[in-house]
């Protein structure tokens, strides 16, 4: 298991299945999959934007606050603009929110994990501001979205047509390009990069920028998942994201890691997630039980691809 460390993470889903199949029979089907994995592609994809920082030793605790803000904004604009102007205004904030996080961790060295919490906390203030001047207009998710976060075709679903080339990119960019590789130096050791001849703050603002705007892209398809935008649309889904990039392999110290083994760990979350639904457990007990095996499961899954 430690040569291919993938192997334990397909293998505890597959038991997650078994044991939800046991105790509800039935329930594993096609619709079931198919719904699993509609729910699984907005985590997969803000853990894609962990995965990433991560790699580089840093955290990114705005992905929610900005996934929320451009479908907020997408809905509202949409009600007096084309949907592709709605969208395109709807990810400046995106743009904007990752500048400064690249600049601050960057350029005046803020630690990742203050400078995105004081980032969010901005975003939040300014979409309540905002949330006033558009409260009486009202709100419309293009039909486009909803056809994307919540369609399928032939059983599949459609939101796979988008999830499939980003997951693709992400992972051919850390496999195969020069920035890929950039960012598990940075994460490894810094110094050394830096005595290399890399221009840090220039990998870290590009960095921060495309995080945000894939975070961006996942409020627009989540919005169309949910169809009902509000100004915590996506903060739910923060620290999931970030323990399905645990789970999935990828340290919080950087240098290590990878988003295939992510986008195992937000299925293995999204299953666990409704296994314990079917358990019907107080949410106050179903909270410490996801955290324990969260727990539990990253402490074994480290041991495992340490001893390599």
């Amino acid at each position: 298991m430690s040569d291919q460390p993938l192997v334990p993470l397909v293998v505890l889903l597959i038991l997650l299945v078994v044991v939800l199949q046991i105790l509800r029979p039935g329930i594993v089907n096609e619709r079931w999959i198919a719904n699993t994995v509609k729910f699984a592609i907005p985590l997969a994809m803000l853990a894609g934007c962990q995965t990433m920082t991560m790699l580089t030793g840093g955290i990114d605790l705005s992905v929610g606050t900005v996934a929320t803000m451009a479908a907020f904004i997408m809905a509202t604009q949409a009600t007096h603009f084309d949907p592709t102007i709605a969208i395109l205004i709807a990810m400046m904030p995106a743009l904007l929110i990752g500048l400064a996080n690249g600049i601050g961790v960057g350029v005046f060295r803020v630690h990742p994990l203050i400078m995105t919490l004081g980032t969010s906390l901005i975003g939040i203030g300014c979409l309540q501001v905002y949330q006033r001047t558009v409260i009486a207009t009202g709100t419309k998710v293009p039909d486009f979205l909803a056809w994307l976060g919540t369609g399928l075709s032939y059983g599949i679903p459609n939101a796979l047509l988008l999830f499939i080339p980003v997951a693709a990119a992400i992972i051919f960019t850390l496999r195969r390009t020069g920035f890929g590789r950039l960012l598990y130096a940075v994460g490894d050791n810094e110094k050394a990069t830096r005595l290399s001849g890399v221009v840090y703050w220039q990998v870290i603002v590009a960095l921060y920028v495309i995080s945000s705007l894939l975070a961006g892209i996942m409020g627009l398809l989540y919005v169309g998942l949910i169809k009902a935008p509000s100004l915590s649309l996506v903060e739910p889904l923060v620290l999931p994201s970030v323990a399905a990039a645990v789970i999935g392999g990828t340290s919080i110290f950087g240098g290590r890691g990878g988003y295939t083994g992510t986008i195992i760990g937000a299925l293995i979350l999204t299953v666990l997630t409704t296994l314990l639904s079917v358990l019907q457990m107080p949410e106050g007990a179903r909270r410490i039980l996801f955290g324990a095996i969260v727990l539990l499961v990253t402490a074994a899954y480290l041991r495992i691809t340490e001893d390599r």
